[in-house]
């Protein structure tokens, strides 16, 4: 499995998401089944339908590789060589019609971040990338943001959502960080947040208590895109970390000492 392999890794990947994508578009704003996971996580017959489609294009093309899901359909995913995948990233977002939610696939080889794709079933925005080939957006290279301090920027995060019931639930980083920045969104899609870093939209997000479905491939577009992701210590970035910080490189010591 090496680098010559991943042209065909991004290739499977990018054609299970755009298998899932076009589910997606066809029942948006459409009755769905709805079931809940907790109190506000819910979880579509839209997922799970999306799941089924994705797991069975990477076995078909990759039957040697591990498979870690969100919904469930996961297979050796103790494996070092793994697909990490979440089938609707913003399963709330879709659930109540709100235009904002993606497909999220990533790829670790001997548990190294390696093929990145986000899909954006709405917009047909493919984001990918490669690990040191650069990321993408439709074929159109990446690039993060120029901007040089948190005053200045544009940022992104989320909470968790066991925010009802936990005093860690990013209240205290969201109040001290938005006192300081331009302006904070909150979308509800993960992905997509990360991918608008990698595109100089936003310069930076965080969040925590993310699982890897949700950072994966995100993190490895923005680094890609010339940007830097890490935790909110400053430790290296894994997909199965707690907390993450994704930023364009230049206010990120400004935003970790923020989140401190």
């Amino acid at each position: 499995m090496m680098k010559e392999n991943y042209e065909f890794f991004l290739r499977t990947a990018l054609d299970a998401a755009l298998k899932a994508g076009q589910i997606q578009r066809e029942r948006f704003r459409r009755p769905k089944e709805i079931t809940y996971k907790s109190a506000i996580d819910l979880v579509t017959d839209v997922d799970k339908k999306c799941e089924e489609i994705i797991v069975h294009h990477l076995r078909k093309n990759c039957p040697t590789i591990g498979i870690l899901s969100e919904e469930g359909f996961s297979k050796n995913f103790s494996s070092p060589n793994l697909w990490i995948v979440d089938p609707l990233d913003g399963t709330t977002n879709y659930a109540h019609g709100y235009p904002c939610f993606s497909i999220s696939i990533a790829l670790q080889l001997e548990k190294e971040l390696v093929i990145g794709v986000i899909h954006n079933p709405l917009t047909q925005e493919s984001y990918t990338a490669t690990k040191k080939g650069g990321a993408f957006k439709n074929n159109q290279p990446l690039c993060v943001s120029s901007v040089k301090r948190v005053e200045r920027a544009l940022l992104c995060t989320g909470f968790p959502y066991d925010i009802g019931i936990s005093e860690r639930n990013n209240l205290r980083e969201f109040t001290k960080v938005i006192r300081y920045a331009q302006g904070v969104r909150r979308d509800g899609s993960a992905a997509l947040d990360l991918c608008r870093v990698a595109e100089g939209v936003f310069d930076g997000f965080w969040e925590l208590k993310l699982k890897p479905w949700d950072v994966a491939a995100g993190a490895l577009i923005i680094k890609e895109a010339g940007g830097m992701v890490t935790t909110f210590t400053g430790d290296p970035f894994s997909p199965f970390a707690d907390t993450i910080v994704g930023t364009n490189g230049l206010i990120h010591e400004e935003m970790l000492s923020l989140l401190q």
